[in-house]
C-alpha cells in the first residue's frame, strides 16, 4: 500500500473566507470580520501556486451556478502553474459527450496532459431545472452512463473506424476525437445511490465519496470493488474531506471552536432546511451525521463522530461535511487509516485555502512523505 496516496487540494472558484461560510455555495453569507476573498484570477492563482508548491497532485474545481465555470477558470490557471493538474467538475447532461471529449483532448494538448475529469451528475433537481434539465434522479444517472460510454468511445475511435452509439439519451453517429499523445483523462465520479454505483462500476476510474468514518467506507469500497469486478473492471477510490492540521491537537480543535463561534442558530436552521430538499443520497448521509442537533454546539468536540473526524462543516454546507482535525501526526495517521481501507485519492480543503494548503503541506503531508506513502508528483499519474 506504500507510495500510492495522491493528495489534491480544492480551488474555491466561488471565493474564499476564513470561516465555514463564504467559500461554498453560500459566499454571500459572511457573518464575521475578515470578509470575503473574491475568486479573481489573481487570488485563484495564489491558491493554485500554493497547492503546486506543497506538491499536491491536482486541484478540484466545483461546478454549479454558484461558482465560476470550471473549464474556463482552469484553462486560465494552467498558465499560472507548471505541473499542477486540474480536476475539472462538470455536469454531463448539459453538454454533448463528443464536445467534452474534444474539450478534454484540447486541454490535454495545450497543458501537456494536466487534466482530470470529475463527472457530477447532480442531486439537486432545483439546480438542474435552472439549466432546463428535468429528468428524475435515476434517469440522470442512466444518461450519465450513456454519456461516459460515448466519451470513451469517441476518444478511442479513429477516423478510419469512427464510433456510433444509439441509446435512450444519445444518438451519436460516426464520431472520433484524436486524443494523442495523452489519451482520455482519468474519470472521477461519485454518487451513493444504486443507480450511481452502477455507473461507477461500468465507467469510472476513481469512485469518490464524502468522508464518513473509515470502517463505514471500507464496506462501501468492498461492495464497489465486487460490482466492478463482475464487469471485468477495477476501481480506485477517493475521499473528499476538509482539514484542520496544526502543530498540536489543542490548537486544531481551538480552530474548529472558532469556526463554530462565527455561526448563528438561524444560519444553521436555514442551511439544514435547504439541504433537506436535496435528492442526493450522499447528502442525506452527510446530514445524518449530525441530524437531531439544533443550533450551534457549545464545543466542536460534540460533533466529533470518529477520533479526529469532525462533522461541523455539514451544519451549514452541502457536499463534503466532515473534516480531519488534529495535530499533524494525528491527521497523517487518519489519512493513513483511510488509505489502509482502500483510498488512494484525498481531495482536501480548508479555510482560507492559501494558508491551509501551507499548514497541511508543511505538516501532515510532510509526515506522509517521510513515511513513503505519497505517490511521486509528475505530469502523468
Amino acid at each position: 500500500m506504500s507510495g500510492n496516496i495522491h493528495l489534491h487540494w480544492y480551488l474555491p472558484t466561488n471565493g474564499d473566507s476564513r470561516g465555514l461560510t463564504g467559500s461554498g455555495n453560500d459566499s454571500h453569507l459572511v457573518e464575521f470580520s475578515g470578509g470575503f476573498r473574491a475568486p479573481t484570477l489573481a487570488y485563484l492563482s495564489e491558491v493554485a501556486r500554493a497547492a503546486e508548491a506543497q506538491k499536491f497532485h491536482a486541484v478540484l474545481t466545483p461546478t454549479g451556478t454558484w461558482c465560476e465555470d470550471a473549464w474556463i477558470a482552469t484553462a486560465a490557471l494552467s498558465r499560472e502553474t507548471e505541473r499542477l493538474k486540474f480536476l475539472v467538475a462538470f455536469r454531463p447532461g448539459l453538454i454533448s459527450p463528443t464536445l467534452v471529449a474534444h474539450q478534454a483532448a484540447t486541454f490535454q494538448r495545450m497543458t501537456g496532459g494536466r487534466l482530470l475529469l470529475n463527472v457530477v451528475t447532480g442531486g439537486d433537481r432545483f439546480e438542474q431545472a435552472r439549466f432546463g434539465d428535468h429528468l428524475d434522479h435515476d434517469a440522470r444517472y442512466e444518461r450519465t452512463g450513456e454519456f461516459l460510454a460515448v466519451v470513451r468511445g469517441v476518444t478511442s475511435a479513429s477516423a478510419d473506424q469512427p464510433f456510433s452509439f444509439k441509446g435512450k439519451h444519445y444518438d451519436i453517429r460516426e464520431a472520433s476525437i484524436g486524443a494523442s499523445p495523452y489519451g482520455l483523462p482519468q474519470i472521477f465520479f461519485g454518487g451513493a445511490s444504486p443507480a450511481a454505483q452502477e455507473v461507477a462500476a461500468a465507467q469510472a476510474d476513481v469512485y469518490l465519496v464524502w468522508g464518513r468514518p473509515p470502517a463505514i467506507e471500507a464496506e462501501n469500497i468492498a461492495a464497489l470493488k465486487a460490482r466492478a469486478a463482475a464487469r471485468g473492471r477495477s476501481l480506485r477510490f477517493g475521499v473528499r474531506l476538509h482539514v484542520i492540521s496544526r502543530d498540536t491537537e489543542d490548537e486544531a480543535w481551538a480552530t474548529a471552536d472558532k469556526l463554530l463561534s462565527w455561526l448563528s442558530p438561524e444560519h444553521v436552521r436555514k442551511a439544514q432546511e435547504l439541504l433537506a430538499k436535496s435528492e442526493s443520497i450522499a447528502q442525506s448521509q452527510m446530514s445524518s451525521l449530525h441530524r437531531g442537533r439544533e443550533g450551534v454546539p457549545a464545543s466542536a468536540r460534540e460533533l466529533e463522530i470518529h477520533p479526529g473526524l469532525w462533522a461541523g462543516y455539514g451544519l451549514v454546507r452541502g457536499g463534503a461535511g466532515t473534516a480531519l482535525v488534529g495535530s499533524h501526526k494525528q491527521v497523517a495517521d487518519l489519512i493513513e487509516a483511510y488509505h489502509r481501507v482502500g483510498f488512494d485519492h484525498f481531495i482536501l480543503s480548508g479555510q482560507p485555502h492559501v494558508e491551509e494548503a501551507w499548514h497541511f503541506g508543511e505538516g501532515a503531508a510532510a509526515l506522509l512523505r517521510t513515511r513513503g506513502l505519497l505517490a511521486p508528483v509528475s505530469p502523468q499519474f
